[in-house]
């Protein structure tokens, strides 16, 4: 098998960072592709010239994911980076995303897609509201796994108790949440290379992986719902031409399940019944397509399938209703969320309008605790409402299935994202 071939079939690991302002993140990252061999020379050059510059006493590897000038100038990380880069046994998309309040939203943009969740603790400081914070949000939005990373071991003489406390304090704060099935920890330094790529001889007592060994290793394959067959249709193909004159393929990507020729299937709203005649990728037939292909599917019967329909099996059906109970971040700097105001809904294929019948709550995204007296949504707060959408939708819960368990909430007049939202 040819090496592009090979490395066009690797299994994918999303991962997000997160931490607190100065945590490291950005220089965990950077360690990472430099211990990988992941970077140019002329890349390792830039920085070793801005890092002299700026009058650093070591390379700044951090410099290789904070791109904007300002991230530059005040050493934070202010907006999303998505980095690429492969091991011989898996490839990885990163997104670095910023650990300021101010910057929810970002993060919450940044990890609405990751499988994993690297949360950077400071070993001096310990678990503090940003870390709760950063956990919450990866509840929320349903990260399964997360590795914390007990970082600047360097700065506390590579002491065991210093770990073992963050340990402690997290491994309590992390029995609340919902989500969260696999939680490993990881004492590192990212400055000096310490347990990230190789192990640690100034920690002889850790026993456990690198953190690249577990990022290669950890399972999640089961993280994407196999179980519930959901086709959303977002194209239909007619080609009209006289090689494919009769040709009627619903394209879309599997957004749940499984789906193989001779399936029968239910097509929503209308509730008609029909089998999988075929499923095509371009001119090559597939056997079976689900999540993540993008695949077009043929149908035994002539029925009336458009964009914003979903084909799913008979006996395994979503939710269908248009009073809906969600959680929602708010993203818009200009505009607030009140009580019956009117939005255009995205979900899946489909959109509609959409009215706000309720705010129940806000979450203190520190604390954790609700504020039920506040019913204003401003920039990056995160909270429960009600709304009655204009039209039937079809979905599942967001901890079942985040791809149809999700929506966005954009303005009518600007098409501005106005705030993600995961259905309860």
């Amino acid at each position: 098998m040819s090496e592009e071939k090979s490395y066009l079939d690797m299994d994918l690991l999303r991962f997000s960072t997160a931490g607190s302002v100065d945590d490291g993140k950005s220089t965990l990252i950077g360690r990472l592709f430099y211990d990988t061999k992941a970077i140019f020379e002329d890349q390792l050059e830039a920085i070793e010239q801005s890092s002299r510059q700026r009058g650093d006493e070591n390379v700044n590897l951090a410099l290789l994911t904070d791109g904007l000038r300002a991230e530059r100038e005040q050493g934070i990380t202010i907006d999303v980076a998505y980095r690429y880069f492969a091991t011989p046994r898996r490839k990885f998309i990163i997104a670095d995303t910023p650990g300021h309040v101010q910057y929810t939203r970002n993060m919450v943009t940044g990890s609405s897609t990751a499988n994993l969740a690297l949360i950077l603790v400071d070993a001096r400081k310990g678990v503090i509201e940003q870390t709760c914070r950063h956990a919450f949000i990866a509840d929320l939005l349903g990260i399964k796994h997360v590795a914390l990373c007990v970082n600047k071991m360097d700065l506390v003489g590579y002491e065991q108790e210093a770990y073992e406390k963050v340990r402690r304090q997290f491994g309590d704060f992390a029995s609340r949440l919902e989500n969260v099935v696999d939680l490993t920890f990881f004492p590192i330094s990212a400055l000096q290379g310490d347990n990230v790529v190789e192990k640690s001889a100034n920690m002889p007592w850790y026993d456990g992986p690198t953190l690249l060994y577990h990022m290669e290793t950890v399972y999640v394959g089961s993280d994407a719902n196999h179980v519930d067959a959901r086709f959303p249709v977002q194209w239909v193909v007619r080609p009209h031409s006289d090689e494919h004159h009769d040709y009627r393929g619903y394209a879309g990507r599997v957004a749940g399940g499984v789906f193989k020729p001779g399936d029968e299937v239910v097509i929503l709203p209308s509730g008609f019944r029909s089998r999988v005649k075929n499923i095509q990728v371009g001119d090559e037939e597939l056997n079976e397509a689900y999540y993540p292909l993008s695949v077009s599917i043929t149908l035994d019967d002539d029925v009336d399938v458009s964009r914003g329909d979903m084909l799913v099996k008979p006996n395994n059906q979503p939710r269908i209703t248009q009073d809906l109970d969600a959680m929602i971040c708010w993203f818009s700097d200009g505009k607030t969320l009140r009580q019956g105001g009117k939005y255009l809904f995205r979900h899946t294929t489909k959109e509609a309008q959409a009215i706000v019948t309720d705010v129940r709550y806000k979450v203190d995204v520190n604390t954790l605790h609700k504020i039920e007296d506040d019913s204003e949504f401003k920039m990056n707060d995160v909270g429960r409402i009600a709304l009655r959408v204009s039209q039937p939708v079809f979905h599942d819960t967001y901890r079942r299935n985040r791809n149809t368990g999700s929506f966005i909430l954009a303005d009518p007049f600007t098409n501005e994202t106005l705030a993600a939202g995961m259905l309860r």
